[in-house]
């Protein structure tokens, strides 16, 4: 039987209360409150914010999207039953972890439905933190080609391919286009050094230059944390993308918090520590379906060359991938969160319909 029913791929076109337009990205939707339906929230629910912070409503779908474009299976199997509610439930007991060990808190307030965070507006700071505990990937294929400098860290000589790293190693990139910084291209995405963002830490939109050193503290620690827990169940924490920001809390004081999602199969990669052991990577991450896409195409040059990106949309548009292939995807996110969590990830058989009734009944935020 076909599950495309408990997929929800379309979350931009639920009716909640907002004066603003939703703010549709790959994977998560953003419905800005108003202002009268924020302050009455953080009244009622006492959430520990200043009175006049911007509240949202972020859906996650179960869209998947690689190489930048969204895949989608047969039979109108428009995403990864359960995908969407695993990585909600692996952010989840990150930041909570996080909470209790005393690094930061995150954007989220409340959780009203496995698919549903309300979030308070934060003031991302304009990184996108890479860490990396393994040489691969990207790297790994710079590396391969003669690179050693990478975000201004010099790496030796002799390293192979999947070799955990001596140190974990922080190479930042921008988040959306930076402009007048002097040696850093006006594009998403550019690798820039620790010296890149000490001396344009404005630019970055970090509040001092004392808070470069605290968003690498919260990143180490952040991921030593989801890396000794990976390990205790098997699993390999190889690399990942945090993002922060700036919000203030009740008492009016500013604080860096992590955003976005922490520690996910779509922002991490997850090796299976006994395969690596026996010289396989086995991933427990997106990263395998990127490699399965890799494998499915008889030309897969289409999926790694940015010059044939409308060729690429056009495959991603014209492909209906086997719903085996979308189930075994499936299997892959909601195996590792209920490793993770210990919970089971339960599949919602009416996505939409459950987030509007609880959205209506206890918040009272539908049209």
């Amino acid at each position: 039987m076909s599950r495309a029913h408990q997929v929800l791929a379309s979350n931009n076109d639920l009716p909640i209360r907002s004066n603003q337009p939703v703010h549709s990205g790959k994977v998560r939707s953003v419905y800005w409150l108003t202002e009268a339906d924020s302050r009455r929230l953080i009244a009622e629910k006492g959430y520990d914010v200043a009175a006049d912070t911007p509240l949202a409503i972020m859906v996650i779908s179960d869209r998947i999207s690689a190489f930048e474009c969204i895949w989608k299976g047969q039979g109108g199997m428009d995403g990864v039953p359960g995908k969407g509610a695993a990585l909600n439930a692996i952010s989840n007991h990150w930041f909570k972890l996080f909470r209790e060990q005393g690094l930061a808190d995150s954007h989220i307030l409340d959780i009203p439905h496995p698919l549903v965070w309300i979030v308070q507006k934060a003031r991302p700071v304009m990184i996108e933190a890479i860490c990396r505990h393994y040489i691969t990937g990207s790297m790994w294929r710079a590396y391969s080609q003669g690179e050693r400098n990478f975000c201004g860290i010099e790496l030796p000589d002799g390293l192979e391919k999947d070799q955990r790293l001596p140190e974990l190693l922080i190479t930042p990139s921008t988040k959306g286009i930076l402009k007048g910084i002097p040696g850093v291209p006006e594009a998403d995405d550019v690798n820039v050094s620790r010296a890149d963002i000490e001396n344009n830490y404005a630019s970055f939109k970090f509040r001092n230059s004392e808070d470069i050193t605290v968003y690498e503290k919260l990143l180490s620690e952040g991921f030593a944390v989801i890396s000794d827990a990976l390990a205790a169940i098997g699993q390999i924490f190889v690399d990942t993308k945090f993002e922060f920001g700036y919000v203030t809390d009740k008492r009016g004081d500013e604080k860096l918090i992590y955003m976005d999602e922490v520690g996910t199969p779509d922002s991490s990669r997850i090796w299976d520590a006994a395969s690596y052991a026996n010289g396989e990577i086995v991933e427990n991450s997106k990263e395998g379906f990127r490699q399965l896409l890799l494998n499915y195409f008889p030309d897969p040059d289409i999926l790694l060359d940015k010059n044939r990106m409308p060729e690429r949309t056009a495959l991603a548009r014209d492909t209906e991938l086997p719903q085996a292939v979308m189930m075994a995807v499936s299997d892959t996110y909601t195996g590792i969160a209920e490793k993770i969590t210990g919970q089971k990830v339960t599949l919602s058989e009416d996505p939409k319909a459950e987030i509007i009734a609880i959205l209506a009944e206890q918040y009272n935020l539908i049209k």
